[in-house]
Parts: C-alpha cells; structure tokens; sequence
C-alpha cells in the first residue's frame, strides 16, 4: 500500500536542486521532494506521498494520523522492511527465530 503519510520537517537542503529535506515519520526519517511546499520550514509538519511533500498539515491533525497510523500498523507497513514484512506473512521469520531461540522440538 501507498499511503500520504504526515511528517515533521528536520532539515532541509536549500541548495538541492529540487528542493529537498530530511523529514520524520513518527521516528523513521526520508528525504523527501518539498518543491510543491517551498516556503515550509523546518518544525513544521507535510503530507508526503512517493517522496513528495505535497503540503503542510498543523502538528494536532500530523500527531493524530501518526498515531491512526501506528495503531494500525500502517507505518510498519510503510517503511518498515519489506523482506522482513514478507517474511513474517509467509511464516518463515517465526521458523527463523524458532530455530535460533534454540528451543526448537526435538
């Protein structure tokens, strides 16, 4: 899934060519596109969507959705690991961390 995720501006690169900056998603960071969003600064919180910082969103409604979000597990979702998530659907992480707790059936 794809989502339009709030985050917090950290940094940005005023030299880069797009614009860009570091944005905080709840804790994982991404550089992200802030040309549509060009005068945001840093503190301030944007909807991102494929690398995009489409515009700025107030801190009560970022903080509410990042919370929706988490409780959902749509932030893991995300921009958590991929081969991590398909593997844990697939059932071979448990297997995995089975075998290497050690306290596999014998």
């Amino acid at each position: 899934m794809c989502l339009a995720v709030p985050g917090k501006v950290v940094a940005i690169d005023a030299s880069a060519d797009p614009l860009s900056g570091l944005i905080d998603f709840g804790g994982v960071r991404k550089q992200a596109c802030l040309e549509y969003v060009p005068d945001v600064r840093v503190g301030e919180y944007v909807i991102v969507h494929v690398g995009f910082a489409l515009q700025r969103l107030d801190e009560e409604s970022a903080l509410a959705s990042l919370k929706l979000f988490e409780e959902l597990g749509l932030l893991e979702e995300e921009f958590g690991d991929a081969w991590e998530q398909a593997a844990k659907e697939a059932g071979t992480a448990a297997v995995a961390e089975h075998q290497d707790s050690g306290s596999d059936a014998r």
